[in-house]
C-alpha cells in the first residue's frame, strides 16, 4: 500500500513540474469598465460661502485630463485666465483647480467637466462630472434640461452651447452679440442638454454652434436656435430649439485677380441688388460680364479689350455704403476655354444632359450640333445657355435601352472673347424600363398646410422634388435601386425653397420633417410607402 502511495506520489509531483515548465500569457482578469470615483473634494461639493483660492478632487485611482480646453464648461463662464486646472499633460490622483483671480459675490458657480476625466489605465470616462459651490449663503437649485434639434439637417452636430441672459435693465437684442451669457451648458457629443443650479428669474435662451467657442453669437459662422418668448425659471417641461444658418449680413470680401481677363469678387450673404461699378477709365473697345460662381459665394468679373492693367478700381455697393476697391495685378493664373460633358456612358430619362465650360458662352450654333440614336437617325433637342452661362443644356426625348451619340462640332459654342470648341463627341446609354423601380408616395397629415415633398439619395441629396398637390400622393418613377428618404418642408410663404430664420427679425426657420425609416428600392418594382408626419411642437 505504502509503495503504491510513493508512486502515485510521484506522478503528482511531475505533472505539476511539467505544468510549472509550460509558457503562457496571463489573462489579468476582466477588463476595468469602472470609471474613476471622487472620493474627497476640499472644500466638499455644494459648499456656500466659498472663500478658497483652491478646489482639490481626489479620486480612487490615477486620472488624467483629456480634451480639458472643450470639454470644460464654467457657468457663468469664467475667462481661461482666472483659473488654472492641473494636472495639465501628465497623472494624477487629484485634479486641482487655482483661482487667479476674483470671483462674482452671491453666486453660484458650477464647473462641468463633461467627460474630460478619465482613468489611466483604462481611458474609463467620468462623464458629465461637476463641482458646483457658491459665493453667497445658498446653492440656487433651479433647472433647465432638453435637446437641440437641426432645423434642416437630419442629423444633428455635437458639441451645441444653450445659453442663458437674465433680462434685466442691461438686457437687449444685441446682448448675445456682446456679452457673455451668465448661465451655460454644452450638449457636448449628444443632443441633451442640462443647465444646473440656476436661480429664479426671467431668462433668454439660446443655442448655439460656437464655432469660435467664445461665447458670442458670430452671425457669419454661429448657428443659432432661439424662442419666442423669455423663459420663466421656476417652469414646468421645455421643449428643444431648433438650429439654423442665418443669412449673413451682406459685404464685399477683398477682390481676387485670377488673370488679365478675370476678377473674382467674394461676398457675405445674398447679392441680390448689389452692384459692382468700374471707375477706372478703360478704352472703347473694352467689355465686361459679370457671372455668379456656381460653388463659391462669389461673383466672376470677365473681361476684355484691355492686355496690361497697372490697376483696376471698382464702387462695390453695400447695404448703406459704397466701398472703393483696387484691384492690381498679382501671380496670374492661365486658364483656356476647355468642355466636359456631364454626363458619361450612361444616362437615365430624366437626366438632362449639358456641356460645361470654363469660361462663360455667350453664343451658340445648334446647326453644328448632332444628337443620333442607335440606328445613327437625328434625334429633334433643343439647346441653351444657362443663366451662369457656364454650361450649354440639351433637352431631347429619350427612349429605353437606347445609345445616343452626341457630337459638338468647332463654332457650336463661343465664348466671351470669341474662342470656340474643338469637336467633342460622347456616347450614352439608357437602360430598360424594368432595371428602374417606382415609389408611390401618401403623405397624411393632421391638419392641412402648404409643403413640399423631397426624395433624398443615400447621401442624403436631394434626387426629385414636388409640390403639393391636391390628393397628397406622388409617384416618383424611373429611380435606380438603391435607399431613400423622404423630407417634407412646412412651405409657409410657398416660394418653393427652404427658408432659413433670423434671430433679430424674430423668425424662425420653415419647419422640416423627415419620414422615419428609409426606403429601400429594388429593380422593376413598385414601392408603396405612407409618410405621416407627426406635428411637433418647437418651442415650449
Amino acid at each position: 500500500m505504502q509503495k503504491h502511495f510513493v508512486y502515485i506520489l510521484g506522478i503528482l509531483l511531475a505533472l505539476s513540474v511539467s505544468q510549472c515548465a509550460k509558457r503562457g500569457i496571463p489573462t489579468g482578469g476582466s477588463k476595468d469598465s469602472i470609471p474613476p470615483v471622487l472620493i474627497k473634494a476640499n472644500p466638499p461639493l455644494n459648499s456656500t460661502m466659498f472663500d478658497r483660492d483652491k478646489i482639490t478632487l481626489e479620486f480612487d485611482e490615477y486620472v488624467k485630463l483629456k480634451d480639458i480646453t472643450k470639454q470644460l464648461i464654467t457657468s457663468p463662464p469664467l475667462e481661461p485666465s482666472q483659473y488654472k486646472i492641473s494636472p495639465e499633460s501628465t497623472v494624477s490622483k487629484k485634479v486641482e483647480i487655482e483661482f487667479l483671480d476674483s470671483l462674482k459675490p452671491n453666486i453660484t458657480y458650477t464647473f462641468n467637466f463633461g467627460s474630460a476625466i478619465e482613468d489611466f489605465n483604462e481611458n474609463n470616462p467620468l462623464t458629465f462630472f461637476s463641482y458646483t459651490f457658491s459665493t453667497g449663503a445658498v446653492i440656487d437649485s433651479l433647472y433647465l434640461e432638453g435637446t437641440v434639434k437641426d432645423a434642416y439637417e437630419k442629423e444633428t452636430e455635437p458639441f451645441i452651447s444653450v445659453h442663458l441672459y437674465p433680462i434685466d435693465s442691461t438686457y437687449n437684442d444685441s446682448t448675445i452679440f456682446t456679452k457673455k451669457p451668465f448661465y451655460v451648458s454644452n450638449t457636448l457629443d449628444s443632443v441633451y442638454f442640462k443647465l444646473q443650479n440656476i436661480s429664479a428669474g426671467t431668462y433668454e435662451m439660446i443655442a448655439i454652434k460656437d464655432v469660435a467657442e467664445n461665447y458670442f453669437f458670430d452671425q457669419n459662422i454661429d448657428k443659432i436656435g432661439f424662442f419666442d418668448k423669455p423663459v420663466e425659471l421656476p417652469i414646468d417641461t421645455l421643449k428643444f430649439p431648433v438650429l439654423f444658418k442665418e443669412i449673413p449680413n451682406f459685404d464685399w470680401s477683398r477682390p481676387n485677380y485670377i488673370n488679365d481677363h478675370h476678377i473674382v469678387f467674394g461676398y457675405y450673404g445674398e447679392v441680390t441688388g448689389k452692384e459692382i461699378e468700374l471707375v477706372s477709365e478703360m478704352p472703347e473697345d473694352f467689355k465686361y460680364l459679370i457671372t455668379k460662381h456656381t460653388q463659391k459665394d462669389s461673383l466672376d468679373f470677365w473681361f476684355s479689350g484691355v492686355k496690361t492693367i497697372d490697376s483696376l478700381v471698382f464702387n462695390l455697393s453695400g447695404k448703406d455704403s459704397i466701398q472703393q476697391r483696387i484691384v492690381k495685378p498679382a501671380r496670374p493664373k492661365l486658364d483656356s476655354l476647355e468642355f466636359s460633358f456631364s454626363h458619361s456612358g450612361r444616362i437615365d430619362f430624366l437626366d438632362t444632359l449639358a456641356l460645361k465650360a470654363t469660361l462663360p458662352i455667350v453664343k451658340i450654333n445648334q446647326e453644328f450640333m448632332e444628337i443620333r440614336d442607335v440606328d445613327s437617325l437625328e434625334i429633334p433637342f433643343t439647346s441653351s445657355i444657362n443663366g451662369d452661362k457656364n454650361k450649354i443644356v440639351f433637352d431631347f426625348k429619350k427612349t429605353p435601352n437606347d445609345i445616343y451619340t452626341v457630337r459638338i462640332l468647332p463654332n457650336a459654342a463661343i465664348d466671351f472673347w470669341g474662342a470656340t470648341n474643338d469637336t467633342l463627341v460622347t456616347t450614352l446609354k439608357t437602360r430598360k424600363i424594368e432595371d428602374y423601380g417606382i415609389i408611390i408616395l401618401t403623405v397624411e397629415t393632421e391638419k392641412p398646410y402648404d409643403y413640399f415633398i423631397e426624395l433624398l439619395n443615400s447621401k442624403g441629396q436631394t434626387v426629385r422634388k414636388f409640390l403639393k398637390n391636391e390628393i397628397n400622393r406622388y409617384t416618383f418613377d424611373y429611380l435606380n435601386p438603391g435607399v431613400y428618404g423622404v423630407r417634407l418642408v412646412k412651405d409657409k410663404n410657398l416660394n418653393n425653397k427652404w427658408d432659413t430664420g433670423n434671430y433679430l427679425k424674430k423668425i424662425q426657420p420653415e419647419e422640416v420633417v423627415y419620414m422615419e425609416g428609409e426606403i429601400s428600392l429594388r429593380a422593376n418594382w413598385d414601392q408603396n410607402e405612407t409618410f405621416i408626419v407627426k406635428e411637433t411642437n418647437r418651442d415650449r
